[in-house]
């Protein structure tokens, strides 16, 4: 089996090496490639960017004690992964990995994490991704985090979990497409609750509350955008963040984007047979 791991944070995010390493211990005959941006992507979502602008690259790197095959690309990835789809870095691959994001991606966030959108871009392509984020105590943010908040995260909690579902997979692959959204907690592995499935919340834990514009001196009509964070909030029970926040692992599983019938739309019905019918 091919697994190809990537991330939102760059090759030389701590989160990606442990992964990795994590990853090329798994049981059984698999091979292990790493495609991840050269620099930090988060909050890209499932962007490639624009390509005739980024005259996509990409280069031979390395990630310490392990002898997985590695290459960065100057892009999201969102485009590393269409890059390992169309073969750019070999046969086509039967899971994509993404991660460990500092920082919990859950409610709102889901949206516009790159880890995820790694594997949403996957699915698109039929191949079952899993995304795997460690909290952060004190401050998390939209799925970001402060550097001084990460130094001291239980990578290694994550990392563990994390192998334990790509394992799981590897072993009995599902038939339909699976994208499985991991959140754990910032503590040690011995310490987790246990786990729950998750409903998606709408709320992370803490929100970007307002955006001020201040003007930027000697610029004419020029200004820097002045964000304030929001109080912590009181997240349902049952949704990701909470389930995180209680001290277990949040299993979520974003495998589909579907049409749903809506009865109140219908005046937009209305509105587009009159146009078009």
């Amino acid at each position: 089996m091919r697994i190809l791991v990537t991330n939102d944070d760059g090759i030389d995010s701590i989160g990606l090496h442990v992964l990795v390493r994590e990853m090329c211990d798994l049981d059984g005959d698999h091979e292990i490639i790493v495609a991840a941006p050269d620099r930090e992507f988060s909050g890209a979502g499932a962007a490639l960017g624009a390509l005739h602008l980024i005259q996509p690259e990409v280069h031979r790197s390395r990630i310490p004690d392990c002898d997985a095959e590695t290459w960065t690309v100057n892009g999201p990835p969102g485009l590393c992964v269409m890059f390992a789809r169309l073969g750019a870095f070999g046969a086509p691959f039967d899971l994509i990995v993404s991660g460990i994001n500092p920082g919990a991606n859950v409610g709102r966030a889901v949206y516009h994490s790159g880890t995820i959108g790694a594997t949403l871009t996957g699915r698109n392509g039929h191949v079952s991704g899993v995304a795997v984020s460690q909290s952060v105590k004190g401050f998390s943010v939209e799925g970001q985090a402060w550097d001084e908040m990460v130094k001291d995260l239980h990578w290694e909690s994550a990392a563990s979990v994390a192998k334990a579902v790509v394992q799981s997979l590897v072993d009995d692959m599902p038939t339909e497409t699976v994208v499985v959204n991991i959140n754990v907690p910032d503590l040690p592995i011995d310490d987790l609750e246990g786990w729950r499935h998750a409903e998606v919340g709408v709320q992370p834990p803490r929100t970007v509350a307002s955006a001020e514009l201040t003007p930027i001196p000697g610029k004419t009509e020029a200004y820097k955008v002045t964000m304030q964070w929001g109080e912590k909030l009181d997240l349902d029970e049952g949704t990701d963040g909470r389930i995180v926040e209680d001290g277990y692992v949040a299993i979520s599983y974003l495998t589909r984007l579907e049409h749903h019938e809506r009865p109140d739309m219908a005046h937009a019905d209305k509105a587009l047979d009159t146009l078009l019918g």
